[in-house]
C-alpha cells in the first residue's frame, strides 16, 4: 500500500510542480506533514544532496524521499512516479511531431528555431571560452598575448578539439583524461 502511496503522491507531483525541483520542495513539505515519511532535517538534506547531484531535483528528491520511506524499491517507484507525466508528455509531443513534421509551417519553425539554437550554443561556448582562455583583468595597451592568453588552459583546448575532431571519441574519455593531466600537473 505505501508503494502505491508514493507513486500516486509522486505523480502528482509530476504533474502540477512545474518550472523546476524548487516548486517540488512545498509538495514534499505537504507529504512529509502528511504522511511523516520524512522530517524537516532530512528535508534540508534532501535539498542539498538534490541539488548537488546530476539530473533533475524532482527526480533526485524523489528518489532520496521514496529511499528513505521504504528503501531502494521506495526510490525507484518514487521516481516513476515524478517521471510519468514527463514522459507521457514527451511521447504525446513525439507522437504528433512526427505526424506533422513534414508540414510546411512545422519545417518552417524548425528552420528558424536551429540556427536560433546553435547561436545561443555558441554565444556561451564563446563566453566559456573567453573566461578560460583570456585573462581580460589584465588586459592593458602595453599587454602582450602571453600575458593576457591563458597559456596551459589554450594549449589543453587545441588538443582536445583536435582529438575530438580527428577522433570522435565519446566526451567522457576527454574529460576524465584531462582531469588525470590536471591531476598530474597540478592545474
Amino acid at each position: 500500500m505505501i508503494y502505491l502511496k508514493l507513486y500516486f503522491e509522486f505523480l502528482k507531483i509530476g504533474m502540477f510542480a512545474i518550472g523546476g525541483g524548487f516548486t517540488a520542495i512545498p509538495f514534499i513539505r505537504q507529504l512529509a506533514e502528511k504522511y511523516g515519511w520524512i522530517t524537516e532535517k532530512q528535508i534540508l538534506d534532501m535539498i542539498a544532496i538534490s541539488e548537488s547531484t546530476p539530473g533533475s531535483m524532482s527526480v533526485n528528491s524523489a528518489t532520496f524521499v521514496g529511499n528513505k520511506t521504504v528503501g531502494i524499491l521506495g526510490g525507484l517507484i518514487a521516481t516513476a512516479g515524478v517521471v510519468t507525466p514527463s514522459i507521457i508528455i514527451i511521447l504525446l509531443i513525439a507522437h504528433y511531431f512526427l505526424k506533422f513534421c513534414e508540414a510546411p509551417t512545422i519545417k518552417s519553425m524548425f528552420s528558424g528555431i536551429r540556427p536560433a539554437v546553435t547561436g545561443l550554443i555558441a554565444a556561451v561556448g564563446f563566453e566559456i571560452a573567453r573566461i578560460v582562455l583570456l585573462s581580460i583583468d589584465k588586459l592593458k595597451i602595453t599587454s602582450t598575448i602571453s600575458s593576457v592568453l591563458n597559456i596551459r588552459s589554450t594549449i589543453l583546448f587545441g588538443v582536445v578539439l583536435f582529438l575530438m575532431i580527428k577522433y570522435k571519441k565519446h566526451p567522457i574519455i576527454y574529460l576524465l583524461g584531462l582531469a588525470i593531466v590536471g591531476i598530474i600537473f597540478k592545474f
